[in-house]
């Protein structure tokens, strides 16, 4: 039986298996999330396009307010520049295609109602010790808005200190502003002395707890 099955097998030019390709259950995953996630990109594309000025091919200030607007949400709202250093965005008051996917499918948003929704959980990302270090530099960074430059005029200041660490640090960044707009020795702040005044406000925060702690 054996040699007449390897006979007729060969004389037909058919294998002897006759268990038809399948694919696993992995490999249908794999492709369907695969679709998915090509989808996604469609839309966060679309919705780039939607807010992008088509001869830049940018996202331009015009685009971010018009963004805001839809979004709720007022454009010198904290958590704009927030979802800036979420994107990694290099140019003030610009996104580009690759910095607004690279937000967008972090967040897992496509759509401008999703985007409004995980605003509160970006937030909430932004103010964990480990990531807010790293977006307080960036903010200054991002208002460095000429080539080679290296520090932001006092007045400028003064509104960042304000919208970055004004709801952790009210009194000393109040008491720091105040100060920075009567004396007459510092016309700009270069970002050592921008990472110090936030070494200087946990410094002063600790001693507070210690104090209120030995009381």
């Amino acid at each position: 039986m054996m040699r007449r099955s390897a006979y007729a097998s060969k004389k037909t030019g058919q294998p002897n298996s006759t268990n038809p390709i399948s694919c696993s259950p992995s490999d249908i995953f794999r492709t369907a999330s695969s679709k998915a996630s090509s989808k996604e990109m469609e839309r966060i594309d679309n919705l780039f396009y939607s807010f992008a000025n088509r001869s830049s091919g940018m996202i331009d200030p015009e685009g971010i307010e018009t963004l805001c607007s839809d979004m709720e949400v007022d454009h010198t709202d904290v958590r704009i520049l927030m979802l800036a250093w979420k994107m990694k965005a290099e140019k003030q008051g610009y996104f580009t295609l690759e910095e607004w996917r690279r937000g967008l499918k972090a967040l897992r948003v496509d759509t401008v109602s999703k985007l409004r929704k995980a605003l509160p959980e970006l937030e909430k990302e932004v103010r964990r010790p480990s990531n807010f270090v790293d977006f307080y530099s960036y903010s200054f960074c991002y208002c460095l808005t000429e080539e080679k430059q290296k520090s932001i005029d006092i007045e400028s200041i003064c509104q960042l200190l304000d919208l970055v660490l004004g709801s952790q640090f009210r009194a000393q960044v109040d008491y720091f502003i105040e100060y920075l707009k009567i004396q007459s020795d510092y016309k700009v702040i270069n970002l050592d002395q921008w990472m110090g005044f936030f070494r200087f406000c946990n410094e002063a925060c600790k001693l507070m707890m210690l104090n209120t702690c030995s009381r």
